[in-house]
């Protein structure tokens, strides 16, 4: 098992969460074994029959774990089945004979344009309680988030040498399994994080975070999650305004001001397609809901029509 987690770390440079979700889906795996017939073996892996791996999904399912959850625990024991193989163990036939449980693709669910931009506003986070570089800090990670379309963790992964500055119009990202992109840099943007940089009180070596917390050490997602969640009661937003749905904001409002599918693709760092494509949905989803606002007869014809057809 510590060699397939390994491979997974360093040669397929999947992300640090999602090998650590495998590791734990294979142990509660091998735990449900070891309950249900003894001691797992290699030997025992290799034998097992399709029930097997149908029981440990229901056992699951009785402790209500989600169906994502459970094609991602399947995925899993796939791979470490591929990896026995290549190590010359044999192969677990059974779960080949066992089907991914269909789970529907949640559709996005980006901000309005302006509650997206007031949330990048430092104005908006100020209160008595948090410094100014504090707040100019957290208004520069949202402008990313929203600005380039990154991922929290993409943008608290920057390193001080890197920060995008005005006269900088790109920068480039480690994003999902260590892939660098290039991503363009707004000046608004890069208005933010000099401010911030003029605002903070440490010194921040060119090797280390470009963000910090409070103390001078790395700042935590948490930390961006807390304030997004402070500046939802001021908007009046839903709980669904979080710092990731600036990331899905940037994606909406490009392609509804006909970005390119593509383009798209590349700065958001989606490894396939079908991802981005989800974004058309939410698109077309949101030009029917204005036309039976609008339309008097609306109510009469776009009754049963996918939103996808319009």
């Amino acid at each position: 098992m510590r060699g397939w987690l390994a491979a997974l770390a360093q040669e397929r440079r999947m992300a640090a969460n999602t090998v650590v979700a495998y590791e734990r889906d294979l142990r509660q795996f091998l735990a449900h074994l070891a309950v249900r017939s003894g001691p797992p073996t290699i030997a025992r892996l290799i034998a097992l029959k399709p029930r097997d791996i149908r029981a440990f999904m229901a056992a699951r399912r009785a402790d209500e774990i989600g169906g994502r959850s459970l094609m991602r625990a399947l995925a899993g024991l796939r791979s470490f089945a591929k990896h026995l193989e290549r190590e010359g163990h044999g192969t677990v036939a059974a779960l080949g004979a066992v089907r991914s449980p269909k789970v529907e693709r949640r559709l996005p669910r980006p901000l309005p344009v302006a509650a997206a931009k007031a949330l990048t506003d430092a104005d908006l986070h100020a209160d008595t309680e948090r410094e100014p570089w504090i707040l100019a800090r957290d208004a520069a990670v949202l402008a990313l988030l929203y600005g380039s379309g990154l991922r929290i963790s993409e943008a608290l992964g920057l390193l001080r040498r890197d920060a995008p500055l005005p006269g900088i119009d790109a920068v480039t990202v480690l994003g999902k399994g260590s892939k660098q992109r290039m991503v363009p840099v707004l000046p608004v943007v890069a208005e933010a994080v000099a401010a911030y940089l003029a605002a903070c009180p440490h010194a921040l070596p060119p090797e280390g975070p470009l963000f910090v917390g409070a103390k001078g050490g790395p700042l935590s997602p948490r930390i961006i999650q807390y304030a997004v969640a402070r500046a939802r009661g001021a908007l009046g937003l839903p709980d669904s305004a979080t710092p990731h749905a600036l990331r899905h904001s940037f994606a909406t409002h490009l392609l509804a001001r006909q970005g390119e599918l593509r383009a798209i693709q590349e700065l958001l760092g989606h490894a396939s397609l079908s991802t981005t494509q989800l974004y058309t949905k939410v698109d077309a989803a949101r030009l029917l809901s204005a036309f039976e606002a609008a339309h008097p007869r609306a109510g009469r014809i776009a009754a049963g029509l996918d939103p996808v057809q319009l």
